[in-house]
């Protein structure tokens, strides 16, 4: 490490054009309770990513980068769309958010340069987000939508938002991993120039052995017959299949090659520096907007305690990592110390050594350099934290009134699938409003898919064939080989995209819909 630093050199922020002002993403002050119009613009800017301009996007709301907001509050007002490319934007964790207010659904079209949208509905309490819909979101088309739970108490709130980074454009990404855009704009007249990404050659992620499973998942879309339960059935290809990370292929992370590690746009050259009171306590509101990549997220010299995943309370757990998949979001509570200091809050890459994170420090503490490099790599992430966590209000217990075995594929030419179809290639799977429904996916493929609902949140009640009572949430990572089951009582009428959140696996087709009707 470097000498320390002092808090007033470390906390600036470089932004060469139209920037935002520096802290704007690491909230920690007063919550909005007039959202004035126009409430969000999208907006093209540049910044500085360890010393050379990015053109990048920005999402504003009425005091910076995002929406802060309390519960009971409304989403309402006009959404500007001021950059120069269109924009699909996607309310995420947002359960009562009406179908036809979000543009990410079947049909949605997108809103063009200069065009608004009028927004108005109740928000969701909890540590969410709002992006970009389209591979755009690699361009940081994305920011926090949090609104802050009626039970906070008098913690102090620090938002931080992680991105993965190229100087690449999205269609160089997704034209170096070999693929194709499977679905454009969801339904507009034309594919969006954001569409495409940054990527790196695939070609060594050999399919053999593989022709079978797109096959095998061919005719699984609908209920499964007579009532099958999923667990049982995921129970049997997990078990089939190794019940590992093995299973006869190499499991692996990181398809795409970024050029830095983003949080709350800065990386760890020049991070930014939060001020906090000594023996104060800080909600760390976390946000994975990587398009690809997974963390692992820690607080070293603090005990940090998971209090919510993915906005949804949970029994308070500790760790030493918290794994973070791509869409999901973390709310870890510390107790700064009496006596002061500064301490990282890291996120370090999922099978790599290379992390970002930023400071927490109290008055006049010394802030030391931390590296970008981390002394050794962190593995792949499992289920063993998911397998632990405890919903703090689970969902009722009662029989499944559908039940969809759902298994994900991978396919030569960089395509990927669910139960054998590219998107628009398959049946909607077809619920009512209010039956409880189950999905069990199954996962023969060499990569982890964070799977995320639209429109609902779900709880995680099967790992591996064994039934649990987990977390509940809107995105859950399923690794190789490991059958992952979910339930939830289908919600408000509308079609509502189940997709992979690593976007460039959404993006060559990993994406289905849900029609509640």
């Amino acid at each position: 490490m470097t000498q320390p630093e002092h808090l007033s050199s470390v906390s600036r922020r470089t932004v060469l054009a139209g920037g935002a002002a520096a802290g704007a993403l690491a909230f920690s002050g007063r919550w909005s309770r007039v959202l004035a119009a126009p409430l969000i613009t999208v907006e093209s800017l540049t910044i500085d990513v360890n010393g050379k301009a990015a053109k990048v996007f920005a999402v504003k709301g009425p005091s910076g980068e995002g929406i802060f907001a309390k519960e009971g509050d409304r989403l309402s007002g006009a959404v500007l769309n001021a950059a120069q490319a269109p924009a699909v934007m996607h309310w995420h964790g947002q359960i009562f958010a009406p179908a036809d207010q979000d543009r990410a659904r079947p049909d949605g079209g997108e809103l063009p340069p200069g065009g608004t949208d009028q927004v108005d509905f109740l928000l969701t309490p909890g540590t969410h987000w709002m992006h970009s819909h389209t591979l755009s979101e690699q361009q940081l088309l994305a920011a926090p939508l949090v609104t802050r739970e009626a039970d906070a108490g008098d913690a102090q709130d620090v938002v931080v938002m992680l991105h993965d980074f190229s100087f690449r454009s999205p269609e160089e990404i997704l034209a170096g991993l070999g693929g194709a855009n499977a679905h454009g704009g969801h339904g507009a007249s034309q594919p969006t120039q954001g569409m495409a990404m940054p990527g790196m050659d695939h070609s060594g992620h050999g399919m053999g052995g593989m022709g079978g499973m797109g096959a095998m998942g061919g005719g699984m879309m609908g209920a499964a017959p007579g009532g099958q339960n999923a667990g049982q059935m995921g129970h049997g290809m997990g078990a089939g299949m190794g019940g590992g990370t093995g299973g006869g292929m190499m499991a692996h992370a990181n398809d795409v090659a970024y050029d830095a590690f983003l949080a709350n746009r800065r990386t760890l050259a020049d991070p930014e520096v939060v001020k906090v009171e000594k023996g104060g306590k800080v909600r760390l509101r976390i946000i994975n907007g990587g398009t690809a990549t997974a963390f692992f997220v820690s607080v070293p010299g603090l005990k940090p305690r998971c209090i919510a995943v993915d906005g949804s309370p949970c029994v308070p757990l500790e760790a030493e990592a918290f794994p973070l998949a791509q869409g999901q979001r973390i709310d870890l509570l510390v107790d700064i110390p009496a006596s002061g200091g500064a301490f990282p809050v890291l996120a370090q890459v999922e099978a790599s050594a290379r992390r970002t994170g930023l400071i927490l420090a109290t008055a006049g503490a010394s802030v030391a350099r931390i590296t970008e490099t981390a002394d050794r790599p962190q593995g792949l992430l499992d289920l063993t934290f998911e397998g632990r966590l405890s919903a703090g209000r689970p969902l009722a217990q009662r029989k499944a009134d559908k039940v969809f075995p759902i298994m994900l594929g991978e396919e030569a030419g960089y395509r990927w699938t669910l139960n054998g179809h590219t998107y628009g290639e398959g049946r909607p799977f077809a619920v009512s409003p209010g039956e409880r429904v189950e999905m069990t996916f199954m996962n023969p493929t060499t990569m982890s898919h964070p799977m995320h609902l639209h429109g609902h949140h779900f709880q995680v009640v099967g790992i591996g064939g064994r039934r649990i009572a987990g977390a509940v949430r809107d995105t859950v990572m399923v690794p190789p080989h490991m059958p992952v089951t979910i339930a939830f009582d289908a919600g408000p009428e509308g079609e509502w995209f189940l997709h992979c959140h690593h976007l460039y696996h959404m993006a060559t087709g990993m994406m289905a819909v849900l029609k509640v009707a």
